[in-house]
């Protein structure tokens, strides 16, 4: 049984103990959650000690691994530009129609509301942030300060100031800092797995002070959840069809024909790295010469992850919808600009470990609270789905665009250096 099955399963054991206990022994029930969340918060605390030190380590070796493939060549430039505005594009869609869809079909305010009565821990972080906020905090004053208090957009700027400071050093400097960096790196991704390998545990007790407390109307809450951000991936899975049709020059009938067994292998694989031979296929039936697919897509499969900054930023309106937190003009932007930042630092991430990751610093930014990405990452597996299939599509798409500006020309170089590496 894989991991993401266990999780989903200790969710849904967690909810409907809560709610039977709930049902039978009410007052027992709410006394028993009050340990639960004890050991629900402490397994929370648990992710969010290694997330400061793990953004910092991701986004220097992901601007490294995206300014190396950028330095490769003409195709490689061509191709990282193009991500980077896909990038961009994508998560300004999120934050316009995530709160159009929650508007459309509201989380009912009796449901809201007990939710809220049941993450009790959930506190929003400080005041949410404005638009002056931004400017007078975006550049740290002191680095340690702003790790301490969980300030992670002024901390994503200094990790991007360092990271391309290191791509600015000599070779031998660069090489020794790089392998520093992501060694440790890799220390707090194994200390995440760690504290992941509990997450049955820890979700459970999440789940069971939820159910106690709420009854199994959080399955509705869950299922509203999943909906909403699905949508908003499948929303980047759809503008993967305009991009090949205007970018790349194929219509889109033939696109969806081509490209529909790479979509199918990434349903059943959940993996963008074991659908590269499909995609490859894909993209040569489409008209890019092998050559220039040969590089575009194993380094899109490295760095570009065309649904996450979109989803991840879903995610956070999502919570703040949840509860209650208002979003205003400020904290909309702050949410912007990490979630598209902080999609770099994902580089070849599980995909538990890449939901933390990438979600709680979009959240802290936005003054969101932390707390409910306990719950929700038990059932990212279906979300998740229109991720990676999102992932592939646009990956496709990107590299027909690429090659019709490249006109087909690719250096030996470039080429064996893809290769190689």
């Amino acid at each position: 049984m894989s991991q993401a099955t266990r999780i989903l399963l200790s969710l849904i054991a967690g909810l409907l103990m809560g709610a039977a206990a709930a049902a039978y022994m009410p007052d027992r029930a709410i006394d028993i959650a009050k340990v639960t969340d004890l050991v629900g918060h402490a397994w929370m605390h648990g992710l969010q000690m290694v997330i400061v030190p793990l953004i910092v380590g991701l986004l220097v070796t992901g601007v490294g691994a995206t300014a190396a493939a950028a330095r490769a060549g003409r195709i490689t430039a061509i191709a990282v530009g193009s991500f980077v505005v896909i990038l961009w594009v994508n998560t300004i869609m999120s934050a316009f129609v995530t709160p159009l869809l929650l508007k459309l079909w509201p989380l009912s305010d009796s449901l809201a509301q007990s939710l809220r009565h049941s993450l009790v821990g959930a506190k929003p972080v400080g005041a949410p942030p404005s638009l002056f906020d931004f400017f007078d905090t975006v550049v740290p004053s002191n680095v340690v300060s702003a790790a301490a208090s969980d300030a992670y957009l002024p901390l994503t700027i200094f990790a991007l100031a360092l990271a391309f400071a290191v791509t600015r050093l000599e070779p031998a400097q660069r090489k020794l800092l790089s392998d520093v960096i992501r060694a440790f790196t890799d220390a707090m991704i194994i200390i995440i797995g760690w504290v992941l390998k509990l997450a049955p545990i820890g979700v459970f007790a999440l789940a069971y002070g939820v159910g106690a407390k709420t009854g199994v109307a959080a399955i509705g809450a869950l299922l509203h959840y999943i909906i909403i951000v699905s949508s908003v991936g499948f929303i980047v899975l759809l503008s993967a069809y305009p991009v090949a049709m205007i970018y790349g020059r194929v219509s889109p009938l033939r696109f969806a024909r081509e490209v529909a067994p790479a979509q199918a292998m990434a349903l059943s694989t959940q993996s963008s790295l074991a659908t590269l031979p499909a995609m490859l296929a894909a993209s040569e039936k489409l008209g890019a010469s092998p050559a220039t697919s040969g590089i575009v897509l194993p380094i899109a499969v490295a760095i570009f992850r065309a649904t996450s900054p979109a989803m991840n930023l879903a995610v956070a309106l999502y919570v703040a919808h949840l509860l209650g937190v208002p979003i205003g003009p400020g904290a909309l932007f702050f949410g912007i600009v990490t979630a598209a930042i902080t999609t770099m630092g994902s580089i070849s991430l599980p995909g538990t470990v890449s939901y933390i990751a990438s979600v709680a610093p979009v959240a802290a930014a936005m003054h969101i609270p932390l707390e409910p990405l306990g719950l929700l990452i038990a059932v990212e597996t279906i979300p998740d789905l229109f991720r990676t299939i999102g992932n592939v599509t646009m990956d496709v798409a990107v590299t027909l665009g690429v090659a019709r500006r490249a006109g087909g020309a690719v250096d030996s170089d470039e080429l064996r250096s893809v290769v190689l590496d």
